[in-house]
């Protein structure tokens, strides 16, 4: 199936209400109590690291990123990423996760983790983080801990905790995330 009307758009407040849907509807009422619902609980997400694909004026998918300290890294955590049932294998969550990494590689983040299935996010550039090497506020299962490093010697520096960081959000270059998703719709809300 052709995505010929989709648009990938930085999220905005006015995408809340409907992301918490996607989300809901991807993950049911269980993804609170999950480990990296603990840490995005701690703080705001990073709005212009964030996300939306629309098809034909509807939000159909999201991904969010939540700036953290993970051990010695300034990082972000991807997540949750969700696409909606009847937008399915589609490639979309591939193109948002792509999105988002370039995005926080333009911003400075130095990696981008999250908690997933490796078969999914190995071939998106994830990486395993060494076995048990950061402490969640909550059960992790440490084989599904991933992160893109986007500086030196990030395997090294994460060990320890992975919290909520506080960091100023700056405005990502619109014209610079052009470049991002090439020959593909791409707007700034």
């Amino acid at each position: 199936m052709k995505n010929f009307g989709l648009i990938y758009l930085t999220e905005d407040a006015s995408h809340d209400a409907v992301i918490d849907l996607i989300n809901e509807e991807a993950f049911g009422p269980g993804r609170h109590t999950r480990a990296a619902a603990r840490i995005r609980e701690q703080g705001p997400h990073d709005r212009s690291l964030s996300f939306i694909c629309a098809d034909n004026g509807e939000t159909i998918a999201s991904v969010r990123m939540t700036p953290v300290m993970a051990g010695a890294v300034k990082g972000h955590l991807l997540g949750p990423l969700a696409v909606r049932p009847s937008h399915k294998n589609r490639g979309i969550g591939r193109e948002l996760v792509r999105i988002a990494i370039e995005a926080a590689r333009r911003k400075g983040s130095e990696g981008v983790i999250l908690i997933g299935d490796p078969p999914y996010y190995m071939p998106l550039g994830f990486e395993k983080v060494a076995y048990k090497a950061l402490d969640f506020p909550g059960p992790v299962d440490p084989n599904r801990v991933l992160v893109v490093p986007l500086a030196d010697d990030v395997h090294d520096r994460l060990k320890g905790a992975i919290a909520w960081r506080d960091c100023k959000a700056v405005e990502v270059d619109v014209p610079a995330l052009d470049d991002i998703a090439p020959n593909k719709a791409y707007a700034s809300a």
